[in-house]
C-alpha cells in the first residue's frame, strides 16, 4: 500500500513546488549515501500478499470495507479496489533469532497462515472470501467501473491523475491463447491484479547488486509462479497480470509512445550501479501523478542531525512501478534502503508462496556473491526478453541463461539455479530442513510441470461442456477448497 493522501486538485505552483521540493529531496538522499548513514548490517526481509475477494458464487465481493472491519488486524490493509484487500508480514531475519529455533521463511509461513485462517473465519461473516490468485478469473467487465475503487481518497485521485495524464481512456490489448481488448476510463483493471511483494533490505554498497540480480531472475522467478491465466473470462498469458498492470497504469498516449517515452510500470533499460541511479531515474523521467508537499525542510533536518523522511521523493517513487523497485524508509529512526520484488501472483497456497520466496532469496544472494556477476554476462534486454516470455508462456517457457544458451525454465532450474540457491540461503542462515523442504516443492513443480496457472487451465478445460462462465466458478471454488489444504499445487490433481 502506498503513501495515504487526500482528495485534492493541484495546480501548476503546486507541480512547481512539488519537483522541486522531490529535486532537493534527491539531493538530500545523496548526501546521505555519501555519509553512509544508512542501516545494513544484519539485513531483514518482508513479505507482502495482495488478496482478492469472492462472494459464495465465486463473483468478485466488493466487500473490502467490511471485510478490514471483521478482521480488525493492523497487518491487513485498504488495497486498490473493493474485491483486493493486503497483509504485511512483520520483517524477519532469514536466519533463527535463536539456537534450534524456526528460520525466517518458517515465521513468515506461520504467521501468513494464521493470520489468513483467522481473516478468512471473520470475513466469512460477512459475506465474503479470500482468494490468492494472481487474476480473479471471474472477475467480468461489469466490476471495471469506478464504484469498484476502494474509498481511499489516494485511489481515486491516482485513478484521475493516471487518466489525465493520458488524455484519453486505457486500452487493454493483450494476445494470448485468446485475444482480450476492452477500453475503461478508470484504474481498476490495475485492482485485478494482486501480488506477492518481497523485501531485501540491503546496504548502500550491495543495493545495485541485490536489484542487478533480481531483475536478471525476474523471468525465472514469473515463469514458475505463473498463477494468473485469465482475463475478463479468456485464456490469455500464463501470467496475463503482467501485461495487464503494464497497460492499465500507462499514462503515455499513442503518440507518446511513438517517441520513446518511458512507461510508468517499467522493467528498466540498464543493470545499475549505485540505488541513486534508480531514483535519479524515476526523478529525472516521470513527471509526478500525487504531486503532495509537506513542510519538511529534509536539508535542515539532515544537517540537525535528524533523519528525514523525503516524503515526497517516496511518494513519487511510489508511482513508478518498478518490477523490482527501490525502496527508502525509515524504521524506529533509522534510514534504510530496500529491494521490492514485485513480479510474483499471489498463491496458489502460502507454503507455494514460501517456495516461491525461499527460490528469489537464495538465488539473489548466491548472485551477489559470485566472483564474476551475472549481470556482466548476460545482456539486460535478454532478462527483459525472458521475464516477458516468462510471463507469456509460463512453466513452459524457454529462456535465455549465460553459458548455457536457450534452455527450458524447468532444466535450467533443476540443473543450475537450485543448488545455487541452496548454497544463497545457506549463507543467510537458513537452516538446511527448511531449506530443503521449501525448494523441494519447486523442485517437484519443475518435474511436474504444474504450476497454478497450469492447473488452473486443465481444471477449466476439463469443465468445458459447462461453458466457459460456469467452468470458471467451479475451477475456482475448486482451487479455493485447496487452498486452504496448503497442498503445493504440483500435488493437486
Amino acid at each position: 500500500m502506498g503513501e495515504e493522501v487526500e482528495q485534492q486538485e493541484f495546480s501548476r505552483a503546486d507541480r512547481t513546488r512539488h519537483r522541486e521540493k522531490v529535486r532537493a529531496s534527491l539531493d538530500v538522499l545523496a548526501r546521505m549515501l555519501s555519509a553512509d548513514a544508512f542501516t545494513g548490517e544484519d539485513p531483514r526481509t518482508g513479505l507482502e500478499v495482495e488478496l482478492n475477494l469472492v462472494d459464495e458464487r465465486e463473483e468478485p465481493a466488493l466487500r473490502s470495507a467490511e471485510v478490514l472491519d471483521a478482521v480488525s488486524d493492523p497487518d491487513f490493509q485498504t488495497e486498490l479496489g473493493q474485491f483486493n484487500v493486503e497483509i504485511n508480514v512483520p520483517p524477519a531475519r532469514l536466519r533463527p533469532t535463536e539456537p534450534g529455533g524456526p528460520g525466517g521463511l518458517t515465521v513468515f509461513e506461520e504467521t501468513l497462515r494464521r493470520s489468513l485462517n483467522e481473516a478468512e473465519q471473520a470475513s466469512a461473516r460477512v459475506g465474503a472470501h479470500l482468494v490468492m490468485i494472481g487474476i480473479l478469473p471471474t472477475l467480468g467487465q461489469g466490476h471495471m467501473h469506478p464504484s469498484s475503487l476502494s474509498p481511499n481518497p489516494r485511489y481515486a485521485l491516482l485513478s484521475d491523475q493516471i487518466l489525465a495524464a493520458r488524455g484519453e481512456d486505457i486500452v487493454i490489448d493483450i494476445e494470448g491463447v485468446e485475444h482480450v481488448t476492452t477500453t475503461t476510463d478508470t484504474i481498476v483493471p490495475e485492482a485485478a491484479c494482486t501480488s506477492t511483494q518481497l523485501h531485501v533490505q540491503t546496504s548502500p554498497d550491495d543495493f545495485a547488486a541485490y536489484w542487478n540480480a533480481s531483475q536478471a531472475v525476474a523471468g525465472i522467478q514469473v515463469a514458475l509462479g505463473a498463477n494468473a491465466p485469465y482475463l475478463l473470462g479468456r485464456e490469455v498469458w500464463r501470467e496475463t497480470r503482467i501485461p495487464l498492470f503494464e497497460q492499465a497504469t500507462d499514462t503515455r498516449s499513442e503518440e507518446l509512445k511513438a517517441q520513446g517515452v518511458r512507461p510508468r510500470v517499467w522493467f528498466g533499460e540498464r543493470w545499475v550501479t549505485s540505488v541513486f541511479d534508480l531514483f535519479e531515474e524515476n526523478v529525472r523521467y516521470f513527471p509526478a501523478l500525487l504531486p503532495v508537499t509537506d513542510d519538511e525542510d529534509p536539508a535542515a533536518v539532515l544537517e540537525a542531525g535528524g533523519v528525514p523522511g523525503l516524503s515526497e521523493l517516496r511518494l513519487h517513487n511510489g508511482t513508478v512501478y518498478r518490477w523490482n523497485r527501490p525502496v527508502y524508509d525509515v524504521a524506529d529512526g533509522e534510514p534504510h534502503l530496500r529491494v521490492e520484488n514485485r513480479v510474483l501472483a499471489a498463491g496458489p497456497t502460502v507454503v507455494d508462496t514460501m517456495a516461491n520466496a525461499a527460490l528469489y532469496f537464495g538465488l539473489v544472494r548466491s548472485l551477489v556473491s559470485e566472483d564474476r556477476p551475472l549481470w556482466t554476462r548476460m545482456s539486460f534486454s535478454a532478462a527483459e526478453e525472458n521475464f516477458h516470455v516468462g510471463a507469456r508462456d509460463g512453466i513452459d517457457a524457454h529462456v535465455y541463461w549465460p553459458g548455457v544458451g536457450q534452455v527450458a525454465v524447468t532444466e535450467l532450474v533443476l540443473r543450475r539455479l537450485l543448488p545455487a540457491a541452496r548454497a544463497g540461503l545457506a549463507d543467510w542462515g537458513v537452516p538446511d530442513s527448511e531449506a530443503d523442504r521449501l525448494l523441494g516443492i519447486i523442485e517437484q513443480r519443475c518435474l511436474t510441470g504444474r504450476n497454478g496457472a497450469r492447473w488452473f487451465v486443465d481444471r477449466v478445460h476439463a469443465e468445458r461442456t459447462a461453458g466457459r462462465e460456469e467452468a470458471l466458478r467451479i475451477a475456482l471454488a475448486d482451487y479455493r477448497a485447496r487452498m486452504h489444504s496448503n497442498d503445493p499445487v504440483h500435488s493437486w490433481d
